[in-house]
Formats: C-alpha cells, sequence, structure tokens
C-alpha cells in the first residue's frame, strides 16, 4: 500500500467523525451539516503554507490578504461574511482580540507546524459557540503528545517571495519549526518553538510611473509548552503557555511608500480538564490572553487587551437515541488605547479598560436525537448575557435524515439558526468613530442540501444558503463637511445567498481528485472584495510508494473594492478582473525519519490584484525538509 494510500484512508476515517457539530464525536452521516475537515496529513503536505493560505481552499471560504506580502491584515469571508461573524476557536476556547476594531483573533499569530487538525464549520453556530458565529467557526487543534518517551520533528522551508515584476529569485522566506513530545506513564508533555521571517515584496504596489517600493518584512516567532497528567483512565488534565509574537511592516494611505511598522506580542494560557464516566462526559476549556500591539507610523498607537474565556459542558447520553448537552460559557475582555495627539509627542491614553470592557455569562442547551431509520435532529438554545445588552436568545433546528442504499449513502440535510453579534468595544469606546448607542448585529441563517458518499471513496455535496441580516454595523460618513465617520446600525435588511458544491474521489491507489466550487450573492452594500464565483480543486498522484506529486488549481471570480480619492475626497468603487492560479508540489519520504518537499506556487506567474493596489505574489519556489525521530 502506498503511502499516500494509507494517508487518504486514515484522513477519510477521520472525515467520517465530527465534533464541532455537536461538541460530542459523532459519525460523519450523523451529523445535519457538511463540515470541513483539514487532516494533519493534508497540514504536514502544505510545505510552508500559512494557515490563512490553507483555509483558502476550503469551499465557502475566501481569506482576503493570503496571496498579498505576508504582513497584509486578513479578512475572513465565509459565505459573504466578515471578520465579526467567525469565531475561530483553539483547543475548543474562543479567541479574540479586544483591542481590534472587529474583535477579531489575528490568524497571523498561528503557524501552521503547531497544528494536528482543522474542523470547519458553515452557518449560524451561536447556540454552540456564542456571539460572532453568524457565518462560521474555524475550529483549531494544536498537537497532541505522542505515545512514545520522546519524539522529536525538526523541519525547515526555504523560499522566494518575488512579485511578478521582480525577475530575480532569490531567497526571501525562512520558516522553522522545533517539536519535540512525549508520554513518560501518566504524564505526557509538548514543546514546540518556531519563526518564519519574509521579505522581498513591498505591501503597496508601486505605480507604473513609481520605481519599485521598499521591502515590507514579516517577521514571527512563537512556542508553546504544554503539560497533561492522566489522574485516572477517565480524568485527563492539561495545561498550556504560549507566546506569539510578529513584526510586519506596511505602507502610507493613498498608495505612498513608508517605512511604517505594525508589532503584535501574545501571551496565552489555559487548558483543558475532561472527566468521562459511563454515559457521558463533563469538559472544561478556558484560555487566558495578554495582547499587546503598536504602530509605528505617521499616526502612532498602542494598545493593550485581556481576555479570559471559559466553556464549561456536560454531554449526557439519556437514552440510545437521545443525548444532551448542557453548558457555560464566559468571556471576560478589556483593552486601553494610547495615541499622540496632533501637536504632541508623547503618548495620551485615550481609551480607558474601566470603560473599554464587557463580559458574557451564556447558558445553553442542545439535543442531538439518532433515530435507527436514519432521521437526525439536532437542535438547541443559548441564553446571552451581556453586560451591556441584557438578555437575547438564539436557537438552531438542524434535521437531516440519511437513506442507506447499501453500498452508499445519501443524506439530506436543513437547518435554521439564528446568531447575535455584540458590537466590537472598538465600535463602541473608539473616539471620534465609536457610539455607544450602537444594538447588536442579528442574523437568520436557512440551509438545505444534499451528501452523497460512498464505499468506493466518492463523496459530493451541494448545499444552498440563506443569509439576512438585521441591525448591520456600518461604518458611515456623518458629516461630509469636516469628514467625520462613525459606526452606526443600518435600518435596511441585506441578504446574502449561495450555494457550495464539493466532490472528492479516490481512483485505485495512486490517484485522488477534490474540487469545491461556491457561489455567493452579496447585496451591493455588503459585496467588497468577495468574488461571486470561485472554484478549487486538487490532483494528487503516488508516483512511487515513498514520492506523491500535487497540482492546485484556484480560481477566483471578479470583486468590487474600494478606495479614497485624495483629489476628489471620495470613496469610489472600481472592480477587480478574476484570476486563475496553479500550484504544483512534490514530496519524497526516503524512510520514517527524512521527507523533503518542494512547491512552486503560481506556476505561470498570473499578475491579479487581490487587493486594489496592493503587491501580490508571482511565481515563486519553495523546498525544505522534515526530520521526524
Amino acid at each position: 500500500m502506498s503511502l499516500m494510500y494509507s494517508q487518504e484512508k486514515e484522513s477519510l476515517e477521520q472525515l467520517d467523525s465530527i465534533y464541532l457539530d455537536t461538541k460530542k464525536l459523532i459519525p460523519r452521516q450523523s451529523s445535519g451539516k457538511v463540515v470541513a475537515m483539514i487532516t494533519s496529513e493534508t497540514l504536514e503536505n502544505s510545505n510552508g503554507r500559512s494557515v490563512a493560505e490553507i483555509l483558502n481552499q476550503v469551499s465557502g471560504i475566501e481569506i482576503i490578504g493570503s496571496r498579498s506580502n505576508a504582513g497584509q491584515n486578513l479578512g475572513y469571508t465565509i459565505r459573504g461574511g466578515r471578520n465579526r461573524q467567525v469565531v475561530i476557536l483553539m483547543d475548543g476556547v474562543q479567541l479574540n482580540d479586544p483591542s481590534h476594531i472587529s474583535n477579531d483573533y489575528d490568524l497571523r499569530l498561528i503557524p501552521a507546524s503547531s497544528i494536528e487538525s482543522i474542523e470547519i464549520i458553515k452557518g449560524a453556530s451561536s447556540v454552540l459557540y456564542g456571539s460572532g458565529a453568524a457565518t462560521g467557526v474555524i475550529s483549531i487543534n494544536s498537537k497532541k503528545a505522542s505515545g512514545s518517551r520522546i519524539s522529536a520533528n525538526f523541519s525547515s522551508t526555504f523560499g522566494t517571495n518575488r512579485s511578478v515584476e521582480n525577475e530575480a529569485y532569490d531567497l526571501e522566506e525562512f520558516t522553522n519549526n522545533v517539536l519535540v513530545n512525549g508520554t513518560l506513564g501518566r504524564f505526557d508533555y509538548l514543546m514546540n518553538f518556531n519563526n518564519r521571517y519574509v521579505e522581498g515584496l513591498s505591501a503597496v504596489a508601486a505605480g507604473v510611473d513609481q520605481k519599485a517600493f521598499e521591502e515590507d518584512i514579516f517577521d514571527r516567532f512563537g512556542g508553546r509548552i504544554n503539560l497533561g497528567y492522566r489522574v485516572s483512565r477517565k480524568l485527563k488534565i492539561n495545561r498550556f503557555f504560549s507566546f506569539d509574537k510578529y513584526k510586519a511592516g506596511f505602507d502610507d494611505f493613498g498608495y505612498v511608500d513608508a517605512s511604517n511598522v505594525s508589532e503584535s506580542d501574545q501571551k496565552r494560557t489555559g487548558g483543558t480538564i475532561k472527566w468521562s464516566y459511563n454515559k457521558g462526559s463533563i469538559t472544561i476549556n478556558d484560555n487566558y490572553s495578554w495582547m499587546e500591539r503598536r504602530v509605528i507610523s505617521s499616526f502612532p498607537a498602542q494598545y493593550d487587551s485581556k481576555s479570559y474565556t471559559f466553556d464549561a459542558f456536560a454531554n449526557q447520553k439519556l437514552t440510545d437515541q437521545i443525548s444532551v448537552l448542557l453548558g457555560m460559557n464566559g468571556n471576560f475582555s478589556s483593552f486601553n488605547s494610547f495615541s499622540i495627539p496632533f501637536g504632541a509627542n508623547s503618548f495620551n491614553q485615550d481609551i480607558d479598560e474601566e470603560v473599554a470592557k464587557s463580559n458574557t455569562m451564556d447558558p445553553y442547551l442542545n439535543l442531538v436525537y439518532h433515530t435507527n431509520f436514519g432521521l437526525n435532529v439536532n437542535a438547541g438554545t443559548r441564553l446571552n448575557i451581556h453586560s451591556k445588552y441584557g438578555k437575547h436568545i438564539v436557537y438552531n433546528v438542524n434535521p437531516s435524515f440519511n437513506l442507506n442504499l447499501g453500498v452508499a449513502n445519501l443524506k439530506f440535510l436543513g437547518s435554521y439558526s439564528s446568531a447575535y453579534i455584540a458590537p466590537s468595544l472598538y465600535q463602541l469606546y473608539a473616539p471620534l468613530y465609536g457610539n455607544e448607542m450602537l444594538n447588536p448585529e442579528e442574523n437568520i441563517t436557512i440551509e438545505g442540501g444534499i451528501e452523497f458518499s460512498s464505499k468506493n471513496m466518492l463523496r459530493a455535496s451541494v448545499v444552498y444558503f440563506s443569509r439576512t441580516e438585521s441591525s448591520f454595523i456600518d461604518f458611515v460618513l456623518i458629516d461630509p463637511e469636516l469628514y467625520m465617520y462613525q459606526y452606526k446600525n443600518s435600518e435596511e435588511e441585506f441578504n446574502v445567498n449561495g450555494v457550495e458544491i464539493e466532490i472528492s474521489k479516490r481512483f485505485e491507489n495512486t490517484i485522488d481528485f477534490s474540487a469545491n466550487y461556491t457561489f455567493t450573492k452579496v447585496e451591493q452594500d455588503l459585496k467588497l472584495r468577495i468574488p461571486e464565483h470561485k472554484v478549487n480543486a486538487s490532483l494528487g498522484y503516488a508516483l512511487a510508494e515513498k514520492t506523491e506529486l500535487r497540482l492546485l488549481y484556484q480560481y477566483v471570480g471578479d470583486r468590487e473594492d474600494s478606495f479614497f480619492n485624495s483629489e476628489t475626497f471620495e470613496n469610489e468603487t472600481i472592480n477587480l478582473n478574476g484570476y486563475g492560479l496553479w500550484d504544483l508540489s512534490a514530496s519524497h519520504r526516503f524512510n520514517r525519519h527524512v521527507k523533503l518537499y518542494a512547491t512552486v506556487s503560481n506556476v505561470f506567474d498570473k499578475e491579479y490584484e487581490e487587493i486594489y493596489r496592493f503587491q501580490t505574489r508571482g511565481r515563486n519556489v519553495r523546498f525544505g525538509f522534515a526530520l521526524t525521530f
């Protein structure tokens, strides 16, 4: 059996177990959702790609900025939503940065080398995952300790980082990772250290009448220590500490070259306690984050924030067909902000954490009903209790039905879900822009689809979704003469709808193929940089038992972008043309200790724009090695 085939088989076995949908491991066909899994094998073969690049291959997802300069701010658009409508989990706990405009977590802080797997659920999921889970949840699972006494992994990736205009192929991207882990009786440990350094590209692309802009570097390093202890066969405790830092260069507004720098420094600690008993389990996850951000530019600023999140829940099997989940989720957030007033030369505090703070305490209940004739129902409700907005109820009803065809299974699914999105602390309390009169956004999502899976490793699905947004928080011009903006709720309702089509198949023992297509129809006010059509495809071929080739294709359709015209002092809309990119990768494992790999991205050196006037990557080469002991 080839290495590629054994890895694919293991991936399919993992894909047949779903956790994110119910917070309980269930067979995939019992889930009422089409859940995406990025397995450890996919991550291992990603050859130096960032987390954003990897996520960008999933249907319904467009990570804006993932193809640009490595330090580019990222936009998370799932089913036409925005950063504030996406929840990011790390080991079961929601991550957020209260000082960010959208209260979102920065994926640039997470190295792909530290991740075991990623599970993604699309659609409103506020019942299980709280405020913000309106269009999707990205659940990242960090690597776990091996069963041996000591195990070590070392990997290094080297690459070019050029634009189409640059003819040189200099080595300007370096990624390194060291992982030491093991198990000693009841005790297990894991130590992970990583760094990534990238130069070669300017953040903003130079105009046709300008010389090449200076390079804007991205420099990240971090580490994690995880300690676990198995008290008994049924009780396990894990605690961790991690730190991650990065420095990213960026250019001035108005597409002018500048030596600006953004710095981010994060420290996190937390862990998991899980007690399993005869017919259920109790899990307590928690995470405490300290975040510091600095902006060095013509408008210098400093931010520091704190966020503590816990999620405690009990899974109880009531009968052979019914199980109940009862949980309590809490988040406590605050931040400070400092800037230098015009004419001054020292920082002044303009947002105080005694004012800019919030907390939530949300009890939730979820029921799962499985029958022996194919019907499954997942339904639940959550009471959001917010320190500013009081009580708010969200709910979810998600039935599905499996039709057994002998060698195949046909699953019909549907859902009706609500979501609640509280304004961020920045939107409420920022000087000039903040508005304490803001109301939370509300979303209603309807979903329906069909999934076919067979024993010969064929899987195909079609899902339709429609989401209605009300009380949308927009950044609007309130005084044209003074050019003053403020965050305000829109009185209009907006609708987003679309279709996701996925197919995957293994042919014999040597070839695997997967593809997805996403159609997203977004109303004019919300469609900024969101493609109406997007296609991803992957073709893998086991050239020999230990050698694999893989071809990736991605097409992103036309989009609209906007920019500020410094001559007219108005925002103007511009169309960005669609583009298609090809990537080719190869890997060879000499033995269980040594693996070599190489990737050529944007094989045909396609020139394109991801964000108006911002630089994108041309043809580039990455190569590296991985050592396992």
